[in-house]
């Protein structure tokens, strides 16, 4: 089994595991509220774009085409939020259940996906920092719903889009690795006991 640990590691970028098991089934629903409403808006987003475009993709109206295409980016973003704070947290606890799964209860594929939601999780934090900057450096009349403001966040939002696609697309593996480890019993466990049927005695020696 390839190596369950694909991450390169950034010092900067700690990966933490909690022991709060509240606070992990809060990340997950998290990740499932998500991981729907990434899809709803995809779905919305490939309906408008086969209704306008030709059949070379081309779009009817360039500007009009942009402006759905900037929504769909805000849209995911916005999702997005709700599951930042819990993203290394759920990355980090992947990791160490994979690697403790047992080899049969692995699919190959989780270890590229766990690097490609580390490497888009990376990506994105530093276009956030990047967007602080931006947003430090706009004059102090540019506000939301004024072009500076906006132009500048729509943008951001675009480059950011890709990334939250790839949670989108790989974050079901963070649930099928977590479910995999729960359904999977511990090598630590006692072996179980055979207990007397109920209603029949255990017969005494003499």
């Amino acid at each position: 089994m390839p190596s369950a640990r694909p991450f390169a590691a950034d010092p900067d970028r700690t990966l933490t595991i909690s022991a709060d098991h509240t606070a992990h089934r809060k990340f997950l629903r998290h990740l499932d509220r998500y991981l729907s409403d990434s899809k709803k808006i995809l779905d919305a987003w490939d309906a408008y774009s086969d209704e306008h475009t030709d059949l070379d993709g081309w779009p009817y109206d360039d500007h009009a085409y942009g402006m759905r295409a900037s929504q769909r980016d805000a849209d995911t973003a916005e999702a997005f939020e709700n599951i930042r704070s819990g993203a290394r947290h759920l990355l980090a606890t992947a990791d160490v259940q994979l690697g403790n799964l047992p080899t049969a209860a692995v699919q190959n594929r989780w270890v590229y996906q766990l690097g490609v939601l580390q490497a888009a999780l990376d990506q994105l934090d530093e276009l956030h920092e990047q967007w602080l900057e931006t947003h430090d450096s706009l004059p102090a009349n540019a506000q939301p719903g004024t072009p500076a403001f906006d132009d500048a966040l729509a943008e951001h939002h675009a480059e950011s889009w890709s990334y939250l696609d790839d949670w989108a697309s790989h974050g079901q593996a963070l649930r099928e690795i977590n479910s995999a480890a729960r359904n999977t019993p511990s090598p630590l466990a006692p072996p179980p006991t055979t207990a007397p049927a109920p209603g029949r005695r255990t017969p005494v020696r003499k």
